[in-house]
This record gives C-alpha cells, sequence and structure tokens, in this order.
C-alpha cells in the first residue's frame, strides 16, 4: 500500500467469502428467507431490509461528497495557519475586532457541515478537520455539533476514524460542563421548529445511557476503547493528575502510537485570540452529582456483567487493561473497592473476600498475581491495585508477594516499578525491614540501572522523617563509597550513576570507553544520569545532618567540573534543589553563592548557567548582590557580548552601582522585597521580553503596560540640556538661579525620573551660584550673557 494512503488505526478483517466470492455475495444473500417477501415487495421504490445490511462497514452513513470534501481541505489549511501562528493585535487596527474574519469563515464551515457531521466523522480524511474544528467551538456550537450524532454513539466508537473524533469531543467538552456546573450557559436561538436543544451535562449522561449496555463488550474494541476512557475522565476529572501534560494523563488517554501521531498532525488550540486557554483539559472541577453517578453504573455494569475469570483476564489484555485501571480508581473513589466481589477482589482472586472472613488468614501465592507483577502490560494495574487498596490489603499484599523476594524483584525490568511504588506505602518498621533485606543488592540495582526502587526508600524515609541514616549509608553502599575522602565524591558517581571502582578509571580517560551498566549510551561523552540527578535531588531533602553528605560533595568539586554540573540541563537541577530544600542550612547556600564570585561571567556565559546564575542572584541579600556586582565590573564587556551573559548583565546595572552606590543599594533592596511577589524563574531560558520584565521589576511595578515600546530616556547630558529647550533672554542669568528651573519641561515633555531631576537641579543651582559669584572684572572678558 502506497504510503500516503496509510491511515491510523487498524483496518477491521472482512471476511473470508467477502474476499473470495464477492459477486455472489451480492446476489446470494439470503435466497432462501427473501424469496416470499420478494413476491410481495410492492412497489419498487419500497427498500427490503436486506439492502440495509449491506452498508459498507468503513462508511457506515454513507461517502463524503467530493466537493465538500475538497472545500474542508481547504478550512483544514486556513485553520491550521492560524493555529500555528500567534494573532498580533498590535499590527492590527484596534477598532476592528481581531476575530471578525475567523468567526464569519469558521460559520460558513459549520454551516456547510449541517445535516453532514456523520459522514465527515467517519471519512478518512475530513476526522482530522472535525477534531481541530474541535478546538475553536464554543459551548453553544460544541452542543449542537455533539447532539447532532446522539444515537449512533456506539458504532461511532467502534469506527476507525470517527472514534478519534468522538474521543477529542469528550476531551474539549470538559471546560464546557464545568461552566454548566456554575450555571453559565451560552445564549441559544430560540426555534419553535427544531426544539429544545438539551445541555453538553444532559447529552453526556443520554451518550451514557447509550453504551451501558454493551459497555462490557466495548471495553475489548482497540478502536472503543480510548473513547471509553475520555469519556470516564470526564465523569470523574479527579483521576487525573494535577498537571495533565504528565505521562500519565497521556497514557490514560491514548496510546503511544496516537500520541506521535498527533504531534505530528500540528498544534490544535482555539484559533480565536479572546479564548486562550479554553482546549485545554480541566482537572479536579466540580462536577455534577449525576456524573458520579454514571461512572459508578458503568463499573457496576462490569462487574454483574462479567465474571471474575473475564475480569482478570480483561488485566492481561492491551486494549482492555487501561480500562479497567481507571474502573478501579473510580471504584475507590466511590468507596466500593473494599466490599467482596468488587472488581479490585475479582483481580486480587478474591483476597479481600478472604480478609473479610478472617482478618489473620494468610492466603497463598497466586500465580496470576505474580505473572502481573512481572508483565509489562499488567504491572501498571497492579501498580493500581498497590495504590488504591486499603490498608489491611495492602500489608497482606506485601507480605506475600514482595517481602523474601525484593533481591530478585528490584533488579527485574519491569517489577522494579511495581517495588517502588509499594515502597511508598511502608511504615517505619517495614521500611527498615525492606533496607535489611536489600542490604547486599544495592550494587546490583546501580548496575543494572534500576535506581528507581533506592529513590523510593529515600523518598519515603523523608516523608517518614525515620531511618535517614541508614537510607544515607545504603547509598554509599551502593556506589563503593568507604571511608570519608571517598564520599566526596558522591555527587559524580551518583550523577554518572557509577560505582566508584567504575567512575575513577572512567573520568581520567580523555576519552572514556563504554561502562559497564547501561546508564550512559554515548561512551564517547560524559553526559549526566537522569536517574542520578534525581537521586541527588531526593538527598537534598532529607534531614540537615543527613544531607551534609551531598552538600560537602558539591563543596569539594572543583570549579571546572561545577561548571559543568552548572551548564547541563540535566545535572543542573541538583543545584536547583539546592536552593529549594528547606532542610538545606541558610550557611550552606550563602557558601556557595559566594564559592562562586570570581566564575559568575563563566557561569552565566550558558543557556542553563545563565538559570542557575538568576537563581543565585534571587537568594543573594543586598549585601551579597553588592560583592557578586563589584566582582564582574572588569568583565563588563565580557557580559555585554555574550548573548546569554548580558541578560544577567542587566540585574546588575553596574553603572548605577559605580556612579551612584546608595541609589543602588536602595534599589536592591527593594527589588529584594518585591523577590516574593515576582514570577518564579522557569526551568528553561526564559524569553528577552520576560526577563525585562523581571529585571524592572521594582521600577515598573505600578506602571501601567503600553503596548508600544516606550521611548528610551536620554541620559544625564541630554537632561541638562532639556531645560534649555525654550528660548532663553540673555537677561536671565542675572536672576535667581531658581529662574532656569521656571522653564524646565513637565514630566510629560521629558519623561525624568523624580531622583535624577532633583541630581541636575541641584548641580545647576550651584553652576549659576558660581557663576554669580565671578567678579565683574573676569565677566567682563566673556561674551555677553554665553555661559561656558
Amino acid at each position: 500500500m502506497p504510503r500516503e494512503n496509510r491511515k491510523r488505526g487498524k483496518k477491521h478483517k472482512k471476511q473470508a467469502e467477502e474476499q473470495d466470492y464477492p459477486a455472489q455475495s451480492q446476489n446470494a444473500s439470503h435466497p432462501v428467507e427473501n424469496k416470499e417477501p420478494e413476491q410481495n415487495a410492492g412497489p419498487s421504490w419500497i427498500v427490503s431490509g436486506s439492502a440495509q445490511e449491506e452498508i459498507n462497514p468503513e462508511a457506515p452513513f454513507g461517502y463524503v461528497d467530493a466537493d465538500l470534501k475538497s472545500y474542508f481541505k481547504t478550512v483544514d489549511a486556513q485553520i491550521r495557519n492560524w493555529q500555528e501562528d500567534e494573532f498580533h493585535t498590535e499590527d492590527k487596527n484596534e477598532d476592528i475586532d481581531p476575530n471578525e474574519e475567523r468567526r464569519l469563515f469558521f460559520m460558513a464551515a459549520l454551516t456547510e457541515m449541517s445535516g453532514k457531521e456523520k459522514q465527515l466523522a467517519t471519512d478518512s480524511d475530513c476526522s482530522v478537520i472535525l477534531e481541530r474544528m474541535a478546538y475553536s467551538m464554543d459551548d453553544f456550537v460544541r452542543r449542537v455539533f455533539i447532539d447532532s450524532l446522539s444515537g449512533s454513539y456506539e458504532k461511532l466508537i467502534q469506527h476507525r476514524f470517527a472514534s478519534h473524533v468522538c474521543q477529542t469531543l469528550f476531551t474539549v467538552s470538559a471546560d464546557t460542563i464545568a461552566r454548566e456546573s456554575r450555571g453559565i450557559y451560552p445564549e441559544a436561538p430560540a426555534s419553535a421548529e427544531k426544539g429544545e436543544l438539551r445541555t453538553l451535562t444532559q447529552l453526556v449522561l443520554d451518550i451514557c445511557q447509550e453504551l451501558k449496555p454493551s459497555f462490557s463488550s466495548l471495553i475489548m474494541d482497540p478502536f472503543a476503547s480510548h473513547v471509553l476512557r475520555a469519556l470516564l475522565l470526564v465523569l470523574s476529572p479527579s483521576l487525573l493528575p494535577a498537571d495533565s501534560s504528565t505521562t500519565k494523563a497521556q497514557s490514560n488517554l491514548r496510546s503511544k502510537k496516537s500520541v506521535a501521531w498527533k504531534a505530528r498532525q500540528g498544534v490544535m488550540k482555539s484559533v480565536f485570540t479572546d479564548e486562550k486557554g479554553k482546549n485545554k483539559v480541566i482537572t479536579a472541577q466540580k462536577t455534577p452529582k449525576e456524573f458520579y453517578n454514571a461512572a459508578g453504573d458503568f463499573v457496576r455494569a462490569v462487574r454483574e456483567g462479567l465474571g471474575p475469570n473475564e475480569v482478570r483476564a480483561l488485566a492481561a489484555n492491551k486494549v482492555a487493561s487501561p480500562v479497567l485501571q481507571l474502573m478501579l480508581e473510580i471504584e475507590a473513589d466511590q468507596g466500593e473497592s473494599a466490599v467482596p466481589d468488587s472488581l479490585m477482589d475479582h483481580v486480587l482472586v478474591g483476597m479481600i473476600t478472604a480478609y473479610r472472613n478472617d482478618p489473620q488468614a494468610s492466603p497463598e501465592v497466586s500465580d496470576y498475581l505474580s505473572t502481573l507483577l512481572r508483565d509489562p502490560t499488567s504491572s501498571h494495574l497492579l501498580e493500581t491495585l498497590i495504590t488504591r487498596s486499603i490498608e489491611p490489603v495492602f500489608a497482606i499484599l506485601w507480605s506475600t508477594y514482595f517481602q523474601g523476594k525484593l533481591s530478585k524483584l528490584a533488579v527485574h525490568p519491569v517489577a522494579n516499578f511495581v517495588v517502588a511504588k509499594a515502597l511508598e506505602r511502608l511504615n517505619g518498621s517495614q521500611l527498615k525491614t525492606a533496607l535489611d533485606e536489600l542490604e547486599g543488592t544495592w550494587e546490583k540495582v546501580i548496575k543494572s540501572s534500576r535506581a528507581g526502587v533506592l529513590r523510593a526508600v529515600i523518598e519515603r524515609a523523608i516523608t517518614l522523617r525515620a531511618i535517614e541514616d541508614d537510607v544515607v549509608n545504603a547509598v554509599c553502599a551502593a556506589f563503593g563509597l568507604t571511608d570519608l575522602e571517598q564520599r566526596n565524591l558522591v555527587v559524580p558517581c551518583v550523577l554518572y550513576l557509577m560505582p566508584l571502582q567504575e567512575y575513577l578509571p572512567w573520568s581520567a580517560q580523555k576519552e572514556p570507553a563504554e561502562p559497564q551498566n547501561k546508564a550512559n549510551k554515548n561512551p564517547n561523552s560524559k553526559e549526566p544520569n537522569v536517574q542520578g540527578a534525581l537521586l541527588l535531588q531526593s538527598l537534598l531533602r532529607l534531614s540537615e545532618p543527613q544531607n551534609q553528605l551531598v552538600i560537602d560533595s558539591i563543596k569539594s568539586l572543583p570549579m571546572e567540573e561545577l561548571m559543568k554540573i552548572a551548564h547541563h540541563a540535566t545535572s543542573s537541577r541538583i543545584l536547583d534543589a539546592l536552593f529549594e530544600s528547606t532542610t538545606v542550612p541558610f550557611k550552606s547556600k550563602r557558601s556557595f553563592v559566594l564559592s562562586l564570585i570570581g566564575h559568575y561571567h563563566t557561569l552565566v556565559d550558558d543557556r542553563i548557567g545563565s538559570r542557575v546564575g538568576d537563581r543565585c542572584w534571587a537568594f543573594a541579600d543586598p549585601y551579597l548582590r553588592e560583592k557578586i556586582a563589584r566582582s564582574l565590573i572588569s568583565y563588563d564587556q565580557f557580559l555585554a557580548a555574550s548573548y546569554y551573559g548580558k541578560f544577567f548583565a542587566r540585574h546588575l546595572n553596574l553603572y548605577l552601582l559605580q556612579k551612584r552606590p546608595q541609589e543602588w543599594k536602595d534599589l536592591q533592596s527593594q527589588s529584594k522585597a518585591a523577590a516574593a511577589k515576582a514570577p518564579r524563574v522557569s526551568a528553561e531560558r526564559p524569553s528577552i521580553h520576560s526577563v525585562k520584565e523581571l529585571s524592572n521589576v521594582s521600577t515598573s511595578e505600578d506602571k501601567p503596560k503600553k503596548r508600544k515600546r516606550p521611548e528610551r530616556p536620554g541620559d544625564d547630558i541630554d537632561a541638562v540640556f532639556s531645560v534649555f529647550g525654550k528660548k532663553i533672554k540673555r537677561g536671565a542669568l542675572k536672576d535667581s538661579p531658581d529662574s532656569l528651573l521656571v522653564e524646565r519641561p513637565t514630566e510629560a515633555e521629558n519623561p525624568v525620573p523624580n531622583k535624577r531631576t532633583q541630581l541636575i537641579d541641584d548641580d545647576l543651582k550651584a553652576i549659576l551660584g558660581a557663576i554669580q559669584a565671578v567678579p565683574k572684572s573676569e565677566k567682563s572678558h566673556k561674551k555677553k550673557g554665553r555661559v561656558h
């Protein structure tokens, strides 16, 4: 098949009879049953029921006209241009609505779509266009469009292309439902012919009633599965994490192939400038009570329609397992998972029922759960069971399937993730037992790059504030750091995820060979490891005596190695954690900022290093800022020529520091006081405009924003000569020194800051006073009325 004709999704296989005998299948369709009705069929315009059964499954509602498809391709190209290009209101007339043209174009497309929604949704080309348009629909249009598909959702969500349209509609309708829950409804034109339009909340409830009878079978459908996930997340938005862009949120909505395919379609967002952020998924919003009941009805429908063995079969299925995972979350939220014969009880092979009958009983090890522990697909479901199960059931799970087997499970390529999730729920005694069991396994864990287990132990110790000394000893044992001198190398060893015996020869080579572990994929470059950077960040959040291990190691690093850490996007997060951790002493943070004096020009001459320099500057007090600024006076030209250093130089304001130090100190005190109100510096390097705003917080905080760029104020010389903007009489100098100040322009004509103006006035008074003090004999030799 040519590449341009390949479409997303899997194509349903045709029956063998239709492929081998296409002509016979058309003419000999149920010849015996249809013989008698054909004799009494009546007029020829009456279509028999058998004709309706011969609908093409790829186009169950008919094909789209060629002209209409060509028109919507033009619509797609125009909307794609609007979505990829930001609309700049500065380039347009402010009296003209920038969205007017787009609304007219969009309404024309909606008019052409009317009555053909189902055909367009099942078309291979137009389905993507409908997805793109869904982000720009307002609340009323969404209600009309979703209502036009009513009665056919069971067939649409099983279609190869229409299923993605339904998924996008459910995703973007979350914010509309949230507004309806607050009583915000759009103005709808009244029409007696078409009747009353249902709200989107009622439409979703009706869709749930439509899908409820066949929900158990739709879970296994490869096209309907992801639509059901999107519908369940609309009914229970609390299942989404706080950041809906995380990996877990994406895995709940789309597969990896679907996410990659949609990324190739470009940006999908609203084309209207006054609706920025409208297409974002709303999380943790107040939903109607009916949604809570509808989600519970789906769980009960699966529980009543499927037996225990059938539910357990869903857990191992790649298509049904994500849906079952969401239903387990819903069941736990509604408090129905801890009862016998629940979905969780079925997956746990009756463990909840056995606990309810005898709390002291010890169940036998199930081969089914042991398989889930090591299966790439089902292990995600087991993580949900561990997280959502009640405390007594989790204790049985831990003692039955984890305790005594940690040395093997911690190094398993799949089971180590489940072990890390289970470690997050241990109490102090259980965590101590787990550490003792893993005492001789940490070196294998590091060599196999399974650092997630070690990090989970550290995070749990931070939460409990217990056995932190044992955790630090486990880290040192994992990397072979025995004495105090070797512990100073904990940062490079952990960062590159190598034991000391392997790191020392590897770091000494100019072109190091490939290490034994799989952490560094590029043997010719020393790239920091993400897992190692996360481990160091967790260690910095330990209590004050224990996190000193990492702090001392950072202090002992050579400046060249420290610069490499600060200039890398992964390792620089360690320095961020040094400032963010509340357990790191203030003295250690200040000592780190002082250690960089003399090297700040090298630090900020980098995209990532300039961000670290901003953090150091934000932490420093006015006295420390003065020391940093004075150390960079000799590097003023170097910073001005640096692409990234020039942004850091704007914080310094070295010219003001050299001319008026007291005013510079006052300015830094004000900016430090306003730092709590200023936005936090992002992880990536901010843009030029955001750096300007951050550097001028103290001076322009109360200044109203303007569309046009304000004119650049002049320097001190321009301010002095601006006093003589109007013509002055020759005899004006004979008057008092304040006579010139009367002719000074207003602030609107010459926007000079008040402090600078006051200094200029004082200088003029001194100059005129000196002129008047000159004897008349000396004045006679000068030109009349001219000031030298």
